[in-house]
């Protein structure tokens, strides 16, 4: 399950258009080699309920380098700013999103760790100064 309010990043200084800093909200995993295809359809076929919740921007499934007894991923949701990641992380969408989270222990090595940041700055096509 996610600790929504555990390792913050709240150090930096660019606002997003409503003048609000954006979230970018991750879980990393340790999968289990061998268990990598299972995790990701867990992730394919599940209903995240993200596209009905006020803020939401976006979600990405990362995955990352192979160690010798794990495969590291991410999940990676981006929202307008912290307080409707917070209002999310205690609503109903949120407690259905995540209410089979246990059934899928045995894919991971551990618990997944939680990591929140907050948009400081962002360089990109069409946003350079």
């Amino acid at each position: 399950m996610i600790s929504p309010r555990a390792n913050w990043s709240d150090q930096l200084v660019c606002r997003n258009h409503r003048g609000q800093h954006n979230v970018y909200a991750m879980n990393r995993f340790r999968v289990a080699k061998g268990s990598e295809a299972a995790f990701e359809q867990v992730w394919i076929s599940r209903d995240t309920y993200l596209e009905k919740v006020p803020g939401f921007i976006e979600f990405h499934l990362l995955k990352g380098p192979e160690a010798e007894d794990h495969t590291l991923y991410a999940s990676h949701t981006v929202w307008e700013n912290r307080a409707v990641f917070d209002a999310w992380t205690k609503s109903e969408a949120f407690r259905a999103a995540h209410s089979r989270a246990g059934e899928n222990k045995p894919l991971y090595l551990d618990h997944p760790q939680f990591e929140g940041f907050e948009v400081r700055q962002t360089i990109g096509r069409g946003n350079a100064p």
